[in-house]
């Protein structure tokens, strides 16, 4: 009988040792696991699952001591027994065994508040405390593939309950050096489409119909131009993926110009996420979009009326208006797909639908800017020649260049990549007393940086470029005629609606776009967005004074060509 139970004994100890040897193995396979790329809708699926499932078995893990540890290539896991009588703890990447020299430090400190609410009803023997530390965002993508702080994510459990509302908060520490900001400069210029303020992007802000999110409270700060703000994963607050990120309950801080201090109340995984740019107010994302709303509106309806006063105009001959009429036609096709572009970009829309209205606004944007700089080369021609040009076929030249160039451009795009065009969501900051939020508003527009800096900014900003360079040219011949006269003051009112005329004419207001920095910021918004929702409209309010000039100017001929015949 005793050697019966020596032997049960004995295998029994055999099998805890195994146990014991067999579940760090288990636990760094699971972790290599999570480290593997994967599509974006298997990431998304496959790394809730597996992170979960790691969390347990950290829990649940069998060790000698009063802590394991176990590392991978970018994913480290820490586990800790603690008591009712907890102190706290401090934990960085400086004092922590086997953690890479090359990687950023980081630190967390928790306070001795966090096993007070398991303590009050209990007094366990034992609780777990979890530190599981990413070094790569991978299994954190959000639907904005929002841009991470040396792309660290650190999270924390204690045992299977939640932890919130801490009287004093949990620090989280994250260095970061030149290096990075370097690449973050370089990720500026080519930023990702979905969580950039690129400022051709701007008009589409205005008019995000998507439901806001909840604002929440943190505090926003700058590192070399940049906003950070610390945010934790918010599970299942994503329409697509597993979760976003949130900045509740968390508050950011910057001791130092190599450090971001996030104090946070609750336990979860931290980040701190990178904005480029200067953050846009959510209070004036409304007065934004009822001013862009009404403002395409009004100009859908004068271009629509422009275009029919053209058509019943006595000069249907004219190359320059015609010229006009395709202008006008280019801007009614901007504010309409810019409309319709902005209802469209919701989950419940079919991806391919978001694709051809984000493709036909880009079209519109395109064919707008390219008759803009036809109009400055048509004035050119009418103010630098002194004898008339003849171009054969000007007019069909024209079109094709106006509609058939962009046509090609994005049609090109398509064939070669569909993906450029999506749904673009872009955040809101909503700043209270005690911190900050986001609301986010979306749109179906360019999805690829390089299609957007080449053919958004690149292209925008040339015919900008150049019509201002005719403008110029143009007020300085007419301030050369005018010098020649002895009288000015009769001219004084007739010049100032030229150049307004010319201005408006011209689309010199898109260069406000580049004005989206700094103090100058929110008057570039109002005005922005004043000028060119409402630019079809002043291009009717043109074409009424240029008729009624012409009326005038007509009349006074005849009663010239009258009065003379009077005298003989």
């Amino acid at each position: 009988m005793d050697t019966q139970r020596s032997l049960f004994f004995c295998l029994c100890l055999l099998v805890a040792q195994s146990v014991s040897a067999e579940t760090p193995t288990t636990l760094l396979n699971l972790m290599k696991r999570l480290e593997k790329p994967v599509g974006r809708a298997l990431s998304s699926r496959g790394s809730h699952r597996n992170i979960h499932h790691l969390e347990q078995m950290l829990l649940n893990a069998s060790f000698c001591g009063h802590n394991l540890t176990l590392q991978t290539n970018s994913i480290q896991s820490l586990v800790f027994k603690l008591d009712c009588d907890f102190s706290g703890l401090s934990l960085s990447s400086t004092t922590l065994a086997n953690v890479s020299q090359a990687r950023a430090p980081h630190a967390m400190q928790f306070p001795a508040e966090l096993t007070k609410d398991a303590c009050v009803t209990s007094r366990p023997a034992e609780l777990r405390l979890i530190c599981i530390y990413f070094f790569t965002a991978q299994q954190f993508q959000d639907d904005s593939n929002s841009s991470l702080l040396n792309n660290y994510v650190l999270g924390a459990q204690l045992d299977h309950r939640p932890v919130n509302n801490l009287q004093k908060p949990i620090n989280i520490s994250f260095w970061h050096n030149q290096s990075l900001m370097n690449k973050l400069r370089l990720r500026e210029a080519f930023p990702p489409a979905q969580d950039t303020e690129n400022l051709w992007r701007r008009w589409g802000w205005h008019l995000g119909l998507s439901k806001a999110q909840p604002a929440s409270t943190h505090k926003m700060s700058t590192v070399e131009g940049h906003t950070v703000t610390c945010v934790f994963w918010k599970e299942g607050a994503s329409e697509h993926g597993w979760g976003s990120w949130s900045p509740e309950g968390c508050y950011t801080e910057l001791p130092s110009p190599s450090l971001v201090l996030c104090r946070c109340n609750h336990l979860t995984y931290f980040a701190v996420l990178m904005l480029s740019g200067d953050p846009v107010p959510a209070g004036l994302q409304m007065p934004l979009e009822y001013i862009s709303l009404v403002g395409c509106s009004v100009s859908i309806v004068a271009s629509l009326l422009t275009m029919l006063l053209y058509a019943h105009s006595r000069k249907q001959s004219d190359s320059v208006t015609r010229i006009h009429v395709n202008l006008h036609g280019s801007v009614l096709l901007l504010n309409v797909t810019f409309l319709l572009s902005s209802q469209m970009a919701l989950p419940t829309v079919p991806k391919a639908v978001c694709t051809a209205l984000a493709a036909a606004l880009h079209y519109a944007l395109l064919s707008c800017l390219t008759w803009m700089a036809i109009e400055g080369c048509n004035l050119y021609l009418l103010l630098g020649r002194v004898y008339n040009v003849y171009i054969h076929r000007y007019l069909l030249k024209l079109c094709v260049l106006g509609w058939g160039f962009p046509a090609l451009l994005v049609l090109l795009l398509l064939a070669i990549k569909s993906s450029v065009y999506g749904p673009c969501v872009i955040s809101f900051s909503n700043s209270q007393d005690n911190g900050t939020g986001f609301q986010n508003v979306s749109m179906c527009w360019v999805s690829s940086p390089i299609v957007h800096s080449v053919l958004v900014m690149g292209y925008g900003g040339l015919t900008s470029l150049f019509n201002l360079v005719v403008l110029a040219w143009a007020l300085w011949i007419l301030c050369r005629l005018r010098m020649r006269e002895k009288a000015l003051s009769p001219w004084a009112y007739r010049d100032t609606a030229m150049v307004l005329g010319l201005t408006v004419l011209l689309g010199t207001t898109w260069a406000l776009a580049f004005f989206s920095f700094s103090v100058f910021l929110l008057p570039q918004l109002f005005l922005f967005t004043v000028f060119n929702s409402l630019y079809g409209f002043f291009l009717f309010l043109w074409f009424c004074s240029h008729r009624c000039y012409s009326d005038a100017e007509a009349k006074a001929e005849m009663e010239a060509v009258s009065s003379s015949q009077m005298t003989h």
